[in-house]
């Protein structure tokens, strides 16, 4: 199976909807992962079709239970999720973060390349920015433990932020919340290809706004 059916055959089991533009910028983006990748080390992942599962379809999984806004990606590597997220909503603004040069500087190639008008990207350690805005939405796919992610990123939330960590086996990550954060829920997911668990963790904290 080619990547382009397999990334069909999965949105379609995820009940994701993905127009003609979009799921060719996927494609697209993987082909730009690939080619970075031979000298950045991007990913672990070469094969394009592990790529499919293991990025993309990952990725695309939790966007059921997103919600439309200005949203953050932490830690965001490669531009995953936040890339695949900000291909797949183009009405939504996505603002990356890593602060890896090398991915950064691949991310912001790859919204150039991909002609995306809704992302944009901060190299830049987490707890050292203060943005002009703030945000609806923070994800995470691998920055840290719950708690940390909370407590690194919590200058960066508007009053109507919910935190999105996506994770395998989450008992572990549900200890040691600061003040006034709790988990709102935890979403098992399904990722066609993948074995492994995943689940999506879904917390609020009060008084999101740094005083």
């Amino acid at each position: 199976m080619n990547p382009g059916e397999e990334l069909r055959l999965g949105c379609d089991r995820l009940g994701v909807l993905l127009n003609t533009d979009a799921h060719n910028k996927l494609l697209e983006y993987l082909v730009l992962l690939q080619k970075w990748n031979k000298f950045y080390n991007l990913t672990a992942i070469r094969d394009p079709q592990q790529m499919v599962s293991i990025h993309l379809l990952d990725s695309l999984s939790v966007m059921p239970h997103l919600w439309a806004g200005q949203w953050l990606d932490v830690g965001c590597g490669a531009g995953l999720p936040g890339l695949v997220l900000a291909i797949s909503k183009p009405d939504w603004q996505f603002c990356l973060l890593d602060s890896n040069s090398k991915k950064a500087s691949f991310v912001r190639q790859a919204i150039i390349e991909l002609g995306l008008r809704n992302a944009t990207v901060q190299c830049i350690r987490v707890e050292d920015w203060k943005p002009a805005i703030l945000f609806d939405g923070i994800i995470s796919r691998a920055f840290s433990e719950l708690g940390k992610f909370l407590r690194d990123t919590r200058h960066l939330a508007s009053r109507q932020c919910r935190w999105v960590a996506m994770k395998g086996p989450v008992e572990h990550h549900l200890a040691n919340l600061p003040s006034g954060c709790s988990v709102e829920s935890v979403i098992p997911l399904h990722v066609p290809g993948l074995q492994a668990a995943r689940s999506l963790v879904i917390a609020t904290c009060e008084e999101n706004r740094a005083t």
